[in-house]
């Protein structure tokens, strides 16, 4: 291996609290089964997998006010919080695999505490097929995953935007979000007011992928932690069938090699989040080992040895 990496844990956070489909609670025993820590330390990489976290079960209610499940979403991502924050102040870069979507509210709140206590800049890349930038205002579902980013701004229920504290959390100018080609109407607006940084498809598609990941990774140093959340829907359907929320016309394999290859080439990864993958919808496991393929990537795989 070219480049060392701290060791690693893996977080389970086996909850569809946030989704409108049953089944991405399943999603961190899919990825064990399919090799998910094994496939680290293959690498070399210290792997210590600390399990999964024991939050609220899903009641599987209609929404209250315009968010379904808020309370337990809001348990369910301190837990997820305060796990990622511990990992990452004693050293170890923290994988949380979920689970859905809603959980990088948690996730990334962790980090970002980290980051203020540590004196780092934070960068996020949100790799997914949808923006998450919803409020309950213009949610068409109620479902929380697809509000984390909003929330993660400030906007949304106290509950969550005062996750950590703090809100917000983060401001818009820290995140880039990858591979974007769903975006609900009323959510176009608040995407736009806020100034928030997308590369959708049509993007990607005009400029070609290796130019779009030039300009979300530039400005980052050595001081610079880089947190990755990796929505699995990210990925074409054709190459990840395994989610609850397919868009067509994503990145195919390729292109998403190439994202996580110059993430790595980077060297900034810190954590990372796995998310939304649901076996129940999945055939032969095989998002989970395309996840796998790519995460590997992500710490270091390539096809040569590179400088």
């Amino acid at each position: 291996m070219d480049r060392s990496y701290p060791p690693v844990s893996l977080i389970g956070a086996p909850t569809d609290i946030g989704a409108g489909d049953r089944g991405a609670r399943l999603g961190p025993e899919a990825l064990r089964i399919a090799g998910f820590g094994e496939a680290l330390v293959a690498r070399g990489i210290d792997v210590l997998d600390r399990g999964n976290l024991d939050g609220p079960r899903n009641p599987w209610q209609g929404p209250v006010d315009g968010y379904r499940h808020l309370q337990q979403v809001a348990e369910w991502n301190r837990l997820v919080m305060e796990a990622m924050h511990a990992e990452l102040s004693g050293g170890r870069m923290p994988i949380m695999l979920g689970g859905d979507h809603c959980l990088g509210l948690g996730s990334i709140t962790g980090v970002a505490r980290y980051c203020r206590e540590a004196g780092k800049k934070l960068r996020v890349l949100w790799l997914d097929a949808h923006a998450d930038f919803n409020t309950n205002q213009v949610t068409p579902s109620g479902n929380i995953h697809g509000m984390p980013v909003a929330c993660l701004c400030g906007l949304g229920p106290r509950e969550l935007t005062h996750l950590g504290g703090d809100a917000p959390a983060i401001n818009p100018d820290v995140i880039r979000q990858i591979g974007i080609r769903s975006v609900d109407q009323g959510e176009k607006k608040l995407v736009k007011e806020h100034g928030l940084d997308i590369y959708d498809m049509r993007y990607i598609d005009e400029v070609g992928m290796k130019r779009v990941m030039e300009e979300a990774l530039e400005g980052m140093d050595e001081n610079t932690h880089l947190h990755v959340s990796f929505d699995v829907d990210f990925l074409d359907p054709s190459v990840a069938p395994g989610v609850g929320t397919t868009v067509p016309g994503g990145p195919n394999y390729r292109e998403a090699q190439l994202v996580m290859e110059m993430i790595a080439d980077s060297g900034r990864m810190g954590s990372l989040d796995v998310v939304e993958l649901n076996p129940i919808l999945d055939h032969n496991n095989a998002t989970a080992l395309v996840a796998i393929d790519l995460v590997e990537s992500l710490f270091g795989k390539s096809t040569l040895m590179r400088d």
